[in-house]
């Protein structure tokens, strides 16, 4: 099969269902996989960073109305070496990096506050493709920060400035009444930013390109950062 082709899937599941006793095991291999619509990617035209090569693929992801094509697993290790993914949006790639935001006090910031790194992951399924971003992660700066906190949705502000989140919630009442104060104290003070959120970029050591295919013959392109620019190199699927 070619790349531009959609991929099919000839496994039925109509008729099969999840099993306790081999914990899903038949269930989920019968799952098709891989049922997107791969689009060329000819590894030897990719250009020299990896910044033009996301900004195409986004661009591409968008054009093909895969939902949400900015939204990114983040990956993060706490002081105690635990791994925790969650999905945030990217707010900005640019030659300083993959840049998001969080609080400071939520489970991410503290994360990121004992271990500065993170991997990222955009997976876009209609298009058979995932990119994987790796690096340290640095503070954007204050004025970074402001300017997102006061670029994001009433709502969102509100909740993030609640200094809450990840906080076991015991009655949602009182999550209601800190959300009102909140929005009450934003309405008071428009230009209000609370110093617990940063503004961050990821600056990739690595960033890996995935286009899938059935047949398994994936095709990966890795950059690796070097000093004045990067190296590329086709990897085996």
């Amino acid at each position: 099969m070619s790349y531009g082709q959609t991929v099919e899937n000839d496994v039925s599941v109509s008729s099969n269902r999840w099993s306790d006793a081999d914990g899903g095991r038949a269930y989920l291999r019968a799952l098709p996989v891989l049922r997107g619509t791969g689009l060329a990617f000819e590894v030897d035209e990719a250009p020299a960073d990896p910044v033009s090569l996301f900004a195409t693929w986004l661009q591409q992801a968008v054009d093909a109305d895969v939902p949400e094509p900015h939204a990114m697993t983040i990956s993060t290790v706490d002081a105690q070496g635990m791994p925790r993914a969650r999905v945030l949006i990217v707010k900005a790639v640019d030659e300083a990096g993959w840049h998001f935001a969080v609080s400071s006090v939520s489970q991410k910031g503290r994360d990121l506050a004992a271990n500065p790194a993170a991997a990222l992951t955009f997976y876009w399924p209609a298009l058979v493709r995932q990119v994987r971003v790796v690096g340290t992660v640095v503070s954007d700066g204050a004025k970074a920060s402001a300017d997102d906190f006061r670029a994001r949705p009433l709502g969102s502000r509100a909740m993030a400035l609640t200094l809450r989140q990840s906080q076991p919630l015991h009655d949602v009442t009182e999550l209601d009444t800190e959300i009102d104060k909140a929005q009450r104290r934003l309405s008071d003070e428009p230009d209000l930013v609370p110093d617990e959120w940063i503004s961050y970029a990821v600056r990739p050591n690595e960033v890996e390109f995935w286009q899938g295919s059935p047949d398994r013959r994936h095709r990966r392109l890795a950059y690796y950062r070097v000093d004045g620019g990067w190296d590329r190199a086709q990897l085996w699927p």
